[in-house]
This record gives structure tokens, C-alpha cells and sequence, in this order.
């Protein structure tokens, strides 16, 4: 029993690696059940055993690269000193992210259609959201902001990177457009800290 939901479980990741580099090459659109049979070997009843349809599918591709990008998010937010540093790093590593070709195809090109804005958001902010009121409230516990603007501060700035990332993926200069995005951000971090413990 163990060995056979071992080799389902590696079948299934197969299929999502598989499925995210023609996603993220092809397009949502372009990568057709087809393909992905093709390119993963195995038989329609096999793909339909793990994912109910194409859509299905996208999600788990959808959730795993969130859960790369809050990794990579979060280890950039541990190598730095402090909160506001760490905050810093994590928004900055978030924003580079959107110049990544799976990050940009299947996260912020492809998602919101795909599997619709509001399940889109929801699997965004389950993966980033938690990590910002993480980072906050290290801030808070530190007296950088009061904690019980915690969840509010999280939720504006996980906007704004919402918001900024696309631009980035959008630009036809994408490294400038993530420089100027990382000014905004943090010109905006200063404020939010201004005046608080440690502030400069």
C-alpha cells in the first residue's frame, strides 16, 4: 500500500515539473492535454487519476511555484539583520521573482484567467500573506509598529507588491522597471518605519 502511494505521489510530482515547463514556455492556453500527455508519458486515465481536468492541473503547478517563490521570499528575509532589513530583502526577492520566466508566465500572466482572480488571490495570499504578518510582527514585537496594525500593514504591502510585480513582468526593460519598484518600496518601508526604534 505505502509503495504504491509512493509511486502515485511520484508520478503525480512528475506530472506538475512536466506541466510547469510547458506552462511556463508554452502558455496556459498553448500547453493543450495533448502536449502534456506527450511530454509526460503517461496515459489520459493516469493524468485524470491525479488532476480532474487542465484547470486542475494549473493549480498544483499554481501552488507549488507560490511555495518556491515564499521560499525563496523567506530565505532572503532570514539572511538579513533585523525586521525592517528582513522585510526589505523579502519584498526585494519577491520583485526580482517577477523577471523569472515561470514566476512570470504562470503566477502573474496566466494564473488570474486560468483559475480566476479570487482563487488566484487566495492562493497568493495563502503563501505571502502569512509570510508578511510573520515579518511584521517581528517588527511589532520589536517596537517598529504598533501590533495591532499588524494584519492592515500586511495586507497594504502584499497589495503593492501584487500590484508592482506584473509591471515588472509587463516592461520591455524589466530590470529597470524592478529598480524603480524597489525605490517605491522602499521609500514606502521607510515611511512605515519612520521614527520608530532603529530608524534612520
Amino acid at each position: 500500500m505505502d509503495h504504491r502511494h509512493s509511486r502515485g505521489e511520484a508520478t503525480r510530482l512528475s506530472i506538475i515539473t512536466t506541466a510547469t515547463r510547458l506552462f511556463a514556455t508554452l502558455g496556459y492556453e498553448a500547453a493543450s492535454t495533448e502536449v502534456v500527455l506527450r511530454e509526460c508519458g503517461v496515459s489520459r486515465g493516469a493524468l485524470y487519476h491525479h488532476f480532474s481536468s487542465k484547470e486542475a492541473l494549473f493549480t498544483a503547478v499554481l501552488e507549488a511555484t507560490e511555495e518556491m517563490v515564499a521560499a525563496r521570499v523567506g530565505e532572503a528575509a532570514m539572511a538579513a539583520t533585523g525586521p525592517r532589513e528582513a522585510l526589505r530583502a523579502g519584498c526585494g526577492a519577491w520583485l526580482a521573482l517577477a523577471t523569472d520566466p515561470v514566476v512570470k508566465q504562470i503566477v502573474l500572466t496566466d494564473a488570474p484567467a486560468a483559475v480566476g482572480w479570487r482563487k488566484w488571490r487566495e492562493i497568493d495570499d495563502k503563501h505571502a500573506l502569512g509570510l508578511m504578518k510573520l515579518g511584521l510582527a517581528e517588527a511589532a514585537a520589536q517596537g517598529w509598529l504598533p501590533a495591532e496594525m499588524v494584519g492592515v500593514y500586511a495586507h497594504m504591502l502584499l497589495a503593492m507588491l501584487i500590484e508592482l510585480a506584473p509591471l515588472i513582468a509587463r516592461a520591455d526593460d524589466a530590470a529597470g522597471a524592478a529598480a524603480r519598484a524597489n525605490q517605491a518600496m522602499d521609500a514606502m518601508l521607510s515611511e512605515l518605519f519612520h521614527d520608530r526604534p532603529g530608524a534612520v
